[in-house]
């Protein structure tokens, strides 16, 4: 039996399913599904889909391998699915779509859509081991699969780890058993036991102490005399009732009634939706939190979040009408380095990109890469690295990163690329999380460096040979030769070589009788990690069989940069780090103890902005037994591979340099300059921060001073720190996951110095990705090689943009709209126009970009983009790759060309780029007054040019072409009267504008005031 919304369904041995009223079970239709024998039916929707038994000859039965189908809207069958196995169950998964499990009673288990054709390739197999399957269903939240067999076991498939049964479920109380034979024996002859622990019969006649008299339980009266308030009452707790506030005496004097309710005006005497109950309850302060405040240092600690410092708590930015225009990032980073915004999908890698960059080698590696590939990460980076350089405290996003990052098979596999709502309720592992990242990333940077491609389209003969060489950059910096070698118990033993990139931490097993962890110092771990020795099962070709095998692990060279994964996912390996750190906090306060006290001497604040100094207090150069504590792992190590006893790890003291004979042996120095945590946050669901030591190279750049300093990189949020804050990790709330050491002066071996791949070919003509796409619909004329952009050249530039999630907003108690998280773009047309020459105002790119992922909103009122447009199969546009477009516009960029249009600091936010200030000019700034509103181009094109354009929709080509007009007009203006001249005609374009609500007058074509674009302004593509 099934049931719907609509009717209750019975199915019959006789192959038939009846459809019956749901109150008084008549029935209303039926179906003739099987000429034998129905088996087993299900519904969902406005499908019903049934398997069962067809007669043969004989009084016979067999398995119809033919699903039937039904469309409960006409009541009618449709087209019958044909299976690959003998159904004898079967249910809807409508996970995504409505999927069919179709079940046979030997265990074979196909997926398909009930409109669609079945594939050999769904087919999957419960083993159970020769029994036969005799039931099987699926669990309310579609996540698992129980399938009973005839031997009495009961095999469970799920899709996720942890797996919700049931979406609503409470765990099951089970029965406590008896406590009688476990009491204590109590000795009564001791003078201190407590009479509370003797048990006391229960009798009803008499009374307790803990009894209330009657007089003491009464509820609160709702209005007392003054008489009653002075009076002492004390009330039990389970009937204990708060009185109502007093109402204001001012209300009651001006309230007028009508009915039953009360009307009267606020006398404003108190804050809106506030009581004056002084309520100190810590969770009620806890829900009440705003968790975003306005500075890291600009609220006072609240009781509930004591653990977790300020700066290292999620950050979130706060929108407003007018976007992020208003939002301080000042607040946040003080230091001209870039943050990165955490508000797009998948950005919890954000302090991953951040420690990639601050290596010296990957940074000039993925900048001086380029490929044809259009989904390429390295590409990509070095996009992303090229922003960072340019910003001057300014923060970045990852859009394009993350966009191609998602479209990667591998990621997706990994678990690496989270839904919306895993990040937003915290559900997501974050620790495991970024160390799968971290594993992932490097090994896909090594594949994309090390490939050797064609001819590639964007690079000429004189490319730099970093990006392009048979030996992979990642390889050299992070690749470590391994020697694994496995022994059977039968003595043969085989031996591998590969290439490992990171190492991943192995703690040692507790012994079950002992509860005491014991004491490890980090390089003893690590060594034991590295060269790992365990014993596990494997395959023995000599003994034919699986045979317990001792598998070790040697490496044969040390690598430039040390990765480890802590692998601190667990309750047991967070207690072991927590004892570790009190132990060796205690070696210090020892040691401590044993030595004099040194002075502290406080850090240069050469990071701030200019003449603006920042607070350093606390930060010191020399390390205290204080700073020690929660510190386990060693700010520097020493490694050597010795020919006798393999590797050899041990920490080393900081400034401690190698003997003339340490270096003969070939010992290397390597010091930390990475570390990322998990923030463990029980509100916010945690987030990830790194610890990064920025080298000299990058201060110099940035700050033209040179030194060394560890800084925190929280999103958005960069602050210095101390060295020892770096390696402290309290695991109550900080746990540690990814550690980087790298060789001193390993900068040395590698060529860091970057040659701009993108060259003046990537503005030649290219082939259209559209199939249907017409020289004759040409919208723009590609730049002739006499034509290539100067310096100081003027582009007109204007993007049109699709939503591909819509933006997340509350409203708030006055009314008042707040987002919580903004709508998604995309860009989806961009197009420039030649600014000079003959040929000024026509257009030499007019790119449709292409997208794979779902738009939800096409804009067409404002963009001009219609459904279709960016499909290849369809459209009759010119489409490209986003790669493709963004390299062009990379290519006007760094030739120093000047952008002219309209509101462009939005479309070069949307496209992900980041143009230097005295490159762009922006028609919205030109025309503007301060503190006034923002003027539209089309009021502004009304005003000066006698142009009215946007009438219908948007049009690139026509908003670019118009903000080159405006920006011609603004030069007549200032330069014809002078600044004080143009600041009148300012004022009577705002006195206009004010007057006709900011909106063009339509006009009459037959007046004469009709539009002049369709007079020839510029000379049209088809012309030329």
């Amino acid at each position: 039996m099934r049931q719907s919304n609509r009717f209750f369904f019975c199915g019959h041995t006789s192959g038939k399913v009846s459809l019956r009223d749901l109150r008084t079970f008549k029935m209303e239709h039926e179906f003739d599904a099987f000429s034998g024998s129905l088996s087993d039916f299900d519904v969902h929707g406005n499908l019903l889909a049934a398997c069962g038994f067809s007669s043969c000859g004989l009084n016979g039965l067999s398995c119809d391998r033919f699903l039937m189908v039904y469309d409960l809207r006409m009541m009618r069958a449709i087209t019958p699915l044909q299976v690959h196995v003998d159904p004898l169950f079967l249910r809807f998964i409508p996970t995504y779509t409505s999927r069919l499990a179709i079940i046979s009673q030997t265990g074979q288990c196909q997926f398909c859509e009930p409109t669609g054709l079945a594939s050999v390739a769904d087919i999957f197999h419960v083993n159970t081991v020769g029994q036969l399957l005799m039931s099987f269903d699926v669990s309310s939240s579609k996540q698992a699969l129980s399938f009973g067999d005839s031997g009495g076991c009961m095999h469970l498939w799920s899709s996720t780890p942890e797996v919700s049964f049931n979406s609503y479920s409470r765990e099951t109380e089970l029965v406590l058993p008896c406590l009688v034979d476990s009491l204590p024996q109590l000795d009564w002859n001791h003078e201190l036991m407590p009479l509370s622990l003797l048990p006391m019969p229960l009798t009803s006649t008499e009374p307790l102490l803990s009894d209330w008299p009657t007089s003491h339980i009464a509820p609160s009266p709702r209005n007392s005399s003054p008489k009653n308030e002075k009076s002492l009452i004390v009330y039990s707790p389970s009937w204990y009732s708060r009185r109502a506030p007093p109402v204001d005496p001012e209300i009651l004097r001006t309230m007028k009634t009508v009915g039953f309710i009360g009307y009267a005006p606020n006398p404003r005497t108190r804050p809106r939706n506030q009581v004056p109950y002084k309520i100190k309850d810590v969770e009620l302060e806890y829900d009440s939190y705003n968790q975003v405040s306005e500075s890291p240092n600009g609220r006072d600690e609240e009781p509930h979040l004591y653990m977790v410092p300020k700066k290292y708590r999620k950050v979130t930015i706060k929108y407003s009408k007018l976007g992020l225009e208003d939002f301080d990032f000042k607040h946040y980073n003080r230091t001209l380095f870039a943050g990165l915004e955490p508000h797009i999908p998948n950005a919890y890698c954000n302090c991953m990109i951040q420690v990639l960059y601050f290596l010296e080698p990957i940074r000039c590696m993925v900048q001086n890469h380029l490929c044809q590939k259009e989904f390429c990460l390295a590409c990509e980076l070095g996009f992303l690295f090229h922003m960072l350089d340019l910003s001057r405290g300014d923060p970045c996003q990852a859009s394009n990163f993350l966009r191609a990052f998602r479209t990667i098979p591998e990621a997706s596999a990994l678990g690496l690329i989270l839904a919306d709502s895993d990040e937003q309720t915290g559900k997501a592992r974050l620790g495991r999380l970024i160390q799968s990242w971290n594993r992932f990333i490097l090994a896909q940077l090594h594949q994309e460096t090390l490939e050797q491609e064609g001819p590639q389209a964007y690079r000429g003969a004189s490319s730099s040979a970093l990006g392009s060489s048979g030996e992979s950059v990642i390889g050299r910096l992070f690749g470590c030769e391994v020697e694994n070698s496995s022994l059977c118990r039968c003595g043969k033993e085989t031996v591998r070589s590969s290439l490992t990139l990171l190492f991943t931490m192995h703690y040692p097993e507790q012994r079950s009788l002992d509860k005491t962890i014991e004491e490890h110092e980090f390089a003893e771990i690590l060594k034991k990690s590295i060269c790992l020795e365990q014993i596990t099962q494997a395959w023995c070709d000599n003994c034919e069989k699986y045979q317990p095998t001792v598998q070790t692990r040697n490496i044969r060279c040390l690598p430039d940069v040390l990765v480890i994964n802590c692998e601190v996912n667990s309750a047991k390996e967070a207690e072991f780090w927590k004892a570790q750190t009190e132990y060796a906090f205690n070696r210090a306060l020892k040691k401590e103890a044993a030595e004099p006290p040194k002075p502290k001497e406080p850090l240069p604040s050469e990071w701030c902005l200019e003449d603006e100094l920042c607070s350093v207090e606390g930060l010191t150069f020399d390390m205290q037994a204080e700073d020690m504590r929660h510190v386990w792992i060693p700010l520097s190590l020493k490694m050597c591979i010795s020919k006798t006893q393999g590797l050899e790890v041990s920490s080393l003291s900081e400034g401690k340099e190698l003997t003339e004979s340490e270096e003969a042996e070939g010992a290397s120095v390597y010091d930390l300059v990475v570390t990322v945590s998990h923030i463990q946050d029980a509100r916010t669901g945690g987030n990830l921060v790194a610890h990064i030591k920025v080298g000299e190279t990058y201060h110099q750049r940035k700050e033209g001073v040179t030194h060394q300093q560890w800084y925190l990189f929280n999103d958005f949020l960069i602050e210095p720190i101390d060295k020892a804050e770096s390696a402290q990790f309290d695991v109550n709330w900080k746990v540690p996951a990814v550690l980087y050491y790298t060789k001193r002066n390993y900068n040395a071996k590698y060529d860091l110095r970057i040659k701009n791949p993108i060259e003046a070919s990537v503005l030649l003509t290219e082939a259209s990705l559209a199939r249907k796409q017409r020289k004759s619909h040409a919208t723009f004329i590609p730049l002739m090689v006499s034509e290539m952009p100067q310096t100081g050249d003027l582009v007109g530039l204007d993007a049109e943009f699709v939503t591909l999630n819509q933006e997340e907003a509350e409203l708030r108690s006055d009314g008042t709209k707040s987002t919580i998280k903004p709508s998604q773009m995309s860009v989806a047309r961009i197009t420039c126009v030649r600014g000079q020459g003959s040929n000024e105002g026509v257009p030499f790119i007019d790119d449709y970009i292409s997208t794979q992922e779902q738009v939800v909103d096409y804009l067409t009122q404002y963009s001009g983009i219609k459904p279709g447009d960016l499909d290849a199969k369809i459209s009759s546009k010119h489409l490209t790759t986003l790669k493709s477009t963004y390299l062009k516009l990379r290519f006007l960029i760094d030739t120093g060309v000047r952008f002219v249009g309209h509101g462009l600091q939005k479309d070069f936010r949307v496209i992900n780029l980041m143009v230097p200030k005295d490159q762009v000019i922006d028609t919205v700034y030109l025309f503007h007054m301060p503190r006034k509103r923002m003027i539209s181009l089309r009021f502004l094109a009304w005003y000066f040019l006698d142009l009215n354009i946007q009438s219908e929709t948007h049009d690139s080509i026509e908003d670019a072409r118009t903000a080159l007009q405006l920006y011609q007009k603004y030069l007549e203006l200032s330069h014809n009267g002078g600044q004080e001249e143009f600041r009148k005609v300012l004022k009577a374009l705002y006195e206009k504008g004010r007057k006709l609500d900011w909106k063009v007058p339509d006009t009459d074509p037959a007046d004469g005031q009709g539009s002049p674009k369709s007079t020839a302004v510029f000379p049209s593509v088809m012309g030329l």
